[in-house]
This record gives C-alpha cells, structure tokens and sequence, in this order.
C-alpha cells in the first residue's frame, strides 16, 4: 500500500456523522475514564484509526454525592445530576449517558430535566443476556443497586430475568471493595480473590451469567478471573452509546 493508499484507508468513512452523545462522569471518575476510552476506540474500529467520538462530559465531584447516597438524600443527588442533564443539554449533547449503575436510581430526575434521550444502563445488559441466552444472572454491584430495585426490575419486567444477589456479608464486603478501594483507582489481589468467591457461590446457586453492576467492577474482574460469561454494564452501556450515536 502506497501513502496515496494508506490516507484514504485512514479517511474511509469520513462520510459518516455521529451524534454528540453527553456523559455525566465522575461518580467515580475512574469509570469515566473508561467510558471515554471504549466508547472512542468502538468509533475507531467502526469508522476507521482517524475517527473519534464527539462527546461532551460534565464530571461531577463525587464527594458530595457520595455522602448523599449514605445519608439518604437521594432527591439532593438527583437535583444535582438534573442540573448535569440541563449543563449538557445547553452544551449541545444529543442524547445523555449516565456513566454509574447506582445513580440510574435517580433516572427519573434525568429524564425530566431535558427532552433529550435517556440511554438507560439496564437495556444493553438485557438484550445481551437474551441474546446469549442467559435466564438466571448474578449481580455484584453497590448495596444500593443489589438491595433496591431499580436495575433488578428493569433487567426482569424488561428482560424477562431472573436476578440472584449474594448474602447480606458479601453484599456488604463487594460494597465496602467499591467504594475503599476501586472508586479510588486501587485493585487488590485479596479483593479478586473475594469477588471470585462470590462469584462461585453464585454458579452454585444456578446463576449462568454475572452482571457487573458497578462500572468500576471491571477494574478488579475481567473474563478470564470469572468461571462465569461476564456482562459487564461499562462496556455494554458504552457500546450502545455508540450504536445511539451512529444511528
């Protein structure tokens, strides 16, 4: 391949518009960072090395949230994620991307804020399940999102699934992993080692499938740390992103 060649193979879907889709980050950070990675390169990979996707972010300081969700002022939370919405919609974002499983609590105060599409985080994990034919997932996630049932549900009156969460003391050492330790960017081996224990506990409890339900959880467990097909919400929710926006 010549030079003349390898520019146009570099230039060859230019011809191709993406909508501007609108993350609110931060909550943590470290899976933001992440959204912005995946969702760039599922860009590169389908339009070609020179594309990128057009995104807007309004990373929110996740201190204040954080104390937010443990003190049960989720109507605090949610005004300041609406005013997130109302920041990006201004901006000029096509749609918004809630970059936190746990946040989708307050996916109401979102959706009414702007007119603009809501890209839910439960629905690619849905179809992905169906599509694979998984019945039974396990969920690790924050306590707030294996306790309360605001992706449980989707995920089985949407989807038609069935959900299985680990005893309250796993529940509360995934939650206590998340929070100490990946929402500050730190992986520890004993922490793989206890996820794994949770994760087959719930093999053993008939579960075909683990949804990682914290988009931090990918920082600790990948596919090959799981005996167990892996859905993990980061890179689902990322990649319907990307189909939104090439729509």
């Amino acid at each position: 391949m010549d030079s003349t060649d390898g520019m146009m193979a570099a230039f060859q879907r230019q011809d191709i518009d993406l909508r501007t889709m609108g993350l609110i980050g931060g909550m943590s950070w470290e899976s933001t960072a992440t959204y912005y990675r995946l969702m760039n390169q599922e860009v590169r990979t389908r339009l070609g090395p020179l594309r990128s996707a057009p995104l807007l972010i309004h990373s929110v300081d996740f201190g204040p949230i954080a104390e937010a969700q443990h003190d049960g002022r989720w109507d605090d939370a949610g005004a300041l994620l609406a005013d997130s919405a109302r920041r990006l919609h201004a901006a000029g974002a096509d749609a918004i991307v809630l970059c936190t499983n746990t946040m989708h609590k307050l996916a109401d105060a979102i959706t009414e804020a702007t007119p603009l599409p809501f890209l839910h985080i439960a629905a690619p994990v849905g179809q992905a399940a169906q599509q694979r034919g998984y019945r039974k997932l396990g969920l690790l996630a924050t306590a707030f999102t294996m306790e309360q049932a605001f992706l449980k549900d989707k995920l089985m009156q949407d989807h038609g699934l069935q959900v299985q969460i680990p005893d309250a003391p796993t529940r509360a050492e995934v939650h206590r992993v998340i929070y100490d330790e990946l929402c500050q960017g730190i992986a520890r081996e004993s922490s793989r080692d206890f996820y794994q224990r949770a994760i087959a506990r719930l093999q053993q409890e008939g579960c075909e499938a683990i949804v990682l339900g914290c988009t931090e959880i990918s920082l600790l467990i990948q596919q090959q740390h799981s005996p167990l097909p892996l859905l993990d919400t980061t890179a689902l929710h990322a990649q319907a992103a990307v189909e939104f926006a090439l729509a």
